[in-house]
């Protein structure tokens, strides 16, 4: 397949360092140099289904198709308002489509997860035209309290139109578990019958142990896939990582021993807004001319799982 439109949006709450300071024991001296954040964009009025049924249609805009060309949408999400219809249902609804829809949780590695299913289907002749939405409001799994993890998140979306051709040159997926080092847990509805202690528990992470993980796979994922490719880094002319941490992506970097300039990024006005990260970075490089046609490109994320993925593409 071939990406052929991109759109994103974002909340229009800002929320910077300086704001968060006034209820946090924080201050921008504090996150700035351990995250690269300088603000982070937060849902107050907006709904996420709305931010990513707009993501979608900037996206078929930009692809010059319609809503009715689509054979499949695929939607990235960890949570949201609607435990069931799920949010593809929704977006479907929302732009006017008719084809088949799912959900799926990959964490911060949604984007490249649902790359690999969509080449998927496409080489299996099931589908010609594909959309990918990833929206996510991870403030909102975040205790407002801890200083540590919600300063470190913002929410948006981001979506992709992929129709038929042979720009996704491969991808690569990879998992390890380890549940204790970033997770969420939630009550759901009591029966007659539960006699088990169950407890909400706001997103918990082991930030050392995150970074080491994040810092591996995504270095390890790019350099495999490459080999297999029969590529090098140095074939590669923008790297668009899952922006988690300013100080990943540099390290990154370094493991890969490429230039900063080939690494974009938009962490510091946006922080980690999960899964939607990659295709908001995506949409903005494109936007701006930063991606010129032939050009390519690498992408990678991690999440919690940990899970993680690798693509290579031609613009």
């Amino acid at each position: 397949m071939k990406i052929i439109g991109t759109g994103s949006v974002i909340p229009k709450k800002v929320v910077t360092n300086d704001m968060l300071s006034e209820f946090l024991d924080t201050s921008d001296a504090w996150i700035y140099p351990r995250t690269g954040i300088k603000c982070r964009h937060v849902i107050s009025d907006e709904k996420l289904e709305d931010l990513a049924i707009e993501a979608a249609k900037k996206a078929l805009d930009d692809a010059g198709m319609k809503a009715g060309e689509l054979d499949f949408i695929i939607c990235s999400n960890v949570v949201n308002e609607y435990v069931t219809p799920s949010l593809s249902c929704i977006i479907q609804g929302g732009i006017g489509a008719t084809c088949p829809c799912i959900d799926i949780n990959c964490a911060c590695a949604g984007f490249i997860y649902a790359l690999d299913m969509a080449e998927s289907y496409s080489k299996a002749g099931k589908v010609k035209n594909v959309l990918i939405v990833c929206a996510e409001e991870p403030t909102r799994m975040t205790s407002w309290k801890d200083r540590n993890v919600c300063v470190l998140f913002g929410d948006g979306a981001g979506a992709a139109v992929l129709t038929e051709g042979d720009n996704i040159k491969g991808t690569r997926l990879s998992a390890a578990s380890a549940t204790d080092k970033l997770y969420q847990i939630r009550t759901l509805e009591p029966t007659p019958y539960i006699t088990k202690e169950e407890t909400s528990i706001p997103m918990q992470m082991k930030g050392q142990d995150v970074f080491k993980f994040a810092v591996k796979a995504s270095s390890g994922d790019i350099r495999h896939l490459l080999e297999e490719l029969g590529m090098t880094p140095d074939d590669v002319d923008k790297f668009l990582l899952h922006q988690a941490n300013i100080r990943i992506i540099n390290a990154i970097r370094d493991q890969l021993g490429q230039p900063e300039e080939k690494f974009p990024h938009n962490v510091e006005n946006h922080g980690n807004s999960s899964s939607a990260s990659c295709p908001i970075l995506l949409d903005e490089c494109n936007k701006k001319g930063l991606l010129k046609k032939g050009d390519i490109l690498a992408l990678s994320a991690f999440g919690a799982g940990f899970i993680s993925g690798a693509a290579v593409l031609e613009w």
